[in-house]
């Protein structure tokens, strides 16, 4: 099946006292991986339920493939939902969970049951079609959502936080099945949730909202690398943010920190806001200096880097430093950052 493309425009959800949706335009590519990401109250849920025909906006429009389909109920979208709970039927059988849209649709026995076990094996868990439901694992019932979900061929396959139940090491085993079956199906997947790195591991296209709008929008690496907000680099990882005023030449920022050159022109003398990834962040002159002398503050050791934080006066820098790095608490280092890894990003104000 064929992924359809989704275009959203102007939408607004608004409920007593609260504005959840608040303007929202954005397009989806037929057969990509979009994550809707961003923190609870941001409206990324309501947006889904929209998408799916749940819940009707206040105003605005959603269209699939060309089609007007905000008002459409769900049973006649081309989309199917996979909810956080999964919503499966205890008292049915695996392969009955996986059949029952193609009941609704009266596919034949002989076919539905050829389908299921297609649909069964796409998932990895052909063995478990005469289980019940309360045998199987957390992931395996997530697998189950998914092939009773794609097995009546949606156009565009809504996910609702479909990992947030499961276990840290679980949910990564399921990124990289959701990935698969994705690349399998060429169906056009939108996923919801709070996770950054999960949205990292899975999306072509990150849309991060905030307040009911769009604060941000790329992929992984842009969004992480060039975020176009403060709020979008925090959110999608740890990011040291410092206010400044441009130098005359454009390409500097004098900060509480020292001279920072930053990646792209600004104003002279205009108030600015930049964001750096504490990786980014060096120590010694092969840094440059440019942040002059701190004293280590803290250091803890996480496996593959050393998460560090360097203080001075009453001001604090993060560093990501790699495996096998040296520091000491109480140390005075020498740090520095190059021009193309500071950001000049807009502030919360």
């Amino acid at each position: 099946m064929t992924g359809a493309g989704i275009d959203v425009t102007e939408l607004v959800k608004q409920y007593p006292g609260h504005r959840a949706l608040d303007g929202v335009s954005l397009s989806i590519d037929p057969g990509s991986y979009t994550v809707i990401l961003g923190p609870s109250g941001s409206g990324k849920t309501t947006l889904l339920a929209i998408l799916g025909g749940f819940v009707e906006p206040t105003s605005g429009q959603v269209t699939v493939d060309g089609e007007d389909v905000t008002t459409v109920a769900p049973s006649r979208r081309p989309t199917t939902t996979v909810f956080q709970d999964y919503a499966l039927f205890p008292h049915m059988t695996v392969g009955q969970n996986v059949g029952f849209g193609l009941e609704m649709q009266r596919v034949g026995k002989k076919d539905r049951a050829t389908q299921v076990g297609e649909a069964l094996e796409m998932v990895g868990l052909a063995h478990t079609k005469d289980r019940h439901i309360a045998d199987l694992s957390g992931g395996q019932r997530q697998r189950i959502a998914l092939a009773r979900a794609l097995i009546v061929g949606p156009r565009v396959l809504l996910l609702d936080e479909p990992l947030g139940a499961l276990d840290v090491k679980l949910r990564r085993q399921m990124q990289d099945e959701l990935t698969r079956i994705h690349d399998t199906v060429g169906t056009t997947f939108v996923h919801v949730t709070h996770d950054q790195e999960e949205a990292m591991s899975l999306a072509d296209t990150i849309v991060i909202l905030r307040d009911g709008r769009i604060d941000d929008m790329g992929s992984p690496e842009q969004l992480y690398l060039n975020p176009a907000t403060a709020f979008s680099a925090r959110f999608m990882g740890d990011s040291n943010i410092i206010e400044g005023t441009v130098r005359a030449e454009g390409y500097a920022v004098d900060t509480a920190w020292g001279n920072v050159g930053v990646s792209s022109p600004a104003d002279a003398h205009a108030s600015v806001t930049v964001s750096i990834r504490p990786e980014h962040i060096v120590m010694g002159s092969g840094g440059g200096g440019n942040l002059g002398e701190w004293v280590i503050a803290e250091s803890h050791f996480l496996g593959q880097r050393h998460r560090v934080i360097a203080r001075r006066d009453n001001h604090e820098i993060l560093m990501s430093l790699p495996q096998g790095s040296s520091v000491t608490q109480g140390q005075m280092v020498t740090l520095g950052v190059a021009p193309e890894m500071a950001k000049i990003v807009k502030g919360d104000g």
